[in-house]
């Protein structure tokens, strides 16, 4: 294992930029994880990582062959970490592949339109992972699914799912190619409740909490639905109605 305890090394350099830019992550070609816990999820299911940093006093786990470990002290530690007390551990991981596929083959689809909060993208993801969703489509700015904060939210579902970030007009052809309808959660005249819609084999999209959906994707939904709550509520935030609508498309 290698030790650095300067501050201004090249790598150290690399991590605050991978935690600092989404443009400099692209660029790169990784990612920026931290702690303990997501970095057993990411060696549990072989995410291809390429650089591990333990701060001094953390267990080192078995690593796989090529992968880069290295051993900081807290200071260096505390100057890298994306959080204001670190976990111990910070990890990178290779960028996996966004194209988009040639034709959409499973049943459930969610897309984000404009949720620019990472706590809350990476909450919804995590979701959809554990309702089996066959893919996220995040359009129109939403916050960066491979973000430090998006990747902890996920709890290691980042590691699992299938998430593409395109345009509009992109999602909406391979929806049509695909022969799968597209609904989206908002009120106007065709609105159904998400309890009576026919949600066997469909995309759902849900807005920002501020805004909603863009009219742009409103106007490519086939239906609307909403979901069946108290009067006194005006909406839900963005993570509870992805929720709301994952486990309906689940059961």
């Amino acid at each position: 294992m290698e030790h650095i305890t300067s501050r201004q090394n090249v790598l150290m350099t690399h991590i605050r930029k991978l935690n600092a830019s989404r443009a400099y992550r692209r660029a790169s070609g990784e990612y920026l994880c931290d702690g303990v816990k997501l970095l057993e999820e990411a060696l549990r299911w072989n995410a291809p990582l390429k650089t591990v940093v333990l701060s001094e006093g953390v267990d080192a786990p078995a690593l796989p062959s090529g992968v880069r470990a290295v051993r900081v002290p807290a200071d260096v530690m505390r100057s890298i970490s994306p959080m204001e007390t670190p976990q111990g551990a910070l990890f990178t991981v290779r960028l996996p592949d966004t194209a988009l596929p040639e034709m959409l083959t499973g049943a459930h689809y969610l897309v984000l339109d404009g949720v620019q909060d990472p706590g809350n993208v990476g909450t919804i993801l995590r979701t959809a992972d554990a309702f089996d969703c066959d893919g996220v489509f995040l359009v129109n700015a939403c916050a960066d699914p491979y973000s430090p904060k998006t990747a902890r939210a996920t709890m290691g579902a980042v590691f699992r799912r299938d998430v593409y970030q395109c345009t509009a007009d992109e999602l909406c052809a391979l929806l049509q190619k695909s022969n799968l309808p597209l609904y989206g959660t908002a009120l106007r005249n065709d609105t159904v409740s998400l309890r009576d819609a026919e949600l066997s084999r469909a995309a759902v999209a849900i807005g920002s909490e501020g805004r909603g959906l863009s009219a742009e994707i409103l106007s490519k939904c086939e239906k609307t639905i909403k979901i069946p709550m108290s009067p006194r509520c005006e909406s839900l935030n963005a993570a509870v109605a992805a929720s709301v609508v994952l486990w309906e498309m689940y059961r």
